[in-house]
């Protein structure tokens, strides 16, 4: 399968819960973007894998789901999709502005189909904004690999990386060599 290069999407989403409980740890908001280049078989959001489904992200919408963050109770916000990033017409200002209200006190989930190096490696605009995340849930959904159940992710091959420790084990194992 080749790399989809889809990186701006079409700015729309599919939809916002206010208060998720699946979508990552604690009480959450949750965004779910629209459009995803993968397609895979199983997909439990099959019409938010079209790009212009839902409605179109705005200011207001931003502002709105700001402040439906803005509750003690709530944990942060976790941005799912489609392909979050597919869709960086709405990600990249959503995670700025959210950043810029929050700073680290509320955690940042994301999904993506995409393999996490991958993206590191980028070094683009999708690599900026998995360093302001706390967490990123990588890997396509694969049907025969489904479990009921599996914390935050739909099948075995997905994996949820807490993306600060992991920014911190590579400084480490970049400044260890040996003589």
């Amino acid at each position: 399968m080749s790399v989809p290069q889809v990186t701006a999407g079409a700015g729309y989403i599919a939809k916002i819960e206010y208060q998720s409980f699946v979508d990552g740890e604690g009480v959450r908001c949750s965004v779910y973007v629209s459009g995803c280049p993968f397609q895979c078989e199983g997909c439990y959001n099959k019409a938010a894998q079209h790009f212009r489904y839902g409605e179109a992200m705005t200011d207001e919408v931003i502002e709105e789901v700001l402040d439906a963050c803005a509750p003690e109770y709530i944990a942060g916000l976790s941005i799912l999709g489609g392909e979050p990033f597919s869709n960086l017409k709405v990600v990249a200002p959503l995670v700025q502005a959210f950043r810029a209200r929050y700073g680290r006190k509320k955690s940042l989930w994301i999904w993506t189909g995409y393999l996490f190096e991958y993206l590191w490696r980028a070094n683009d605009q999708r690599t900026e904004v998995m360093k302001q995340a706390d967490v990123i849930v990588d890997g396509m959904f694969v049907q025969s690999l489904y479990r009921p159940n599996l914390p935050y992710k739909g099948s075995l091959n997905q994996r949820v990386i807490d993306v600060q420790q992991w920014r911190n084990t590579q400084q480490l194992s970049q400044s260890i060599y040996i003589e």
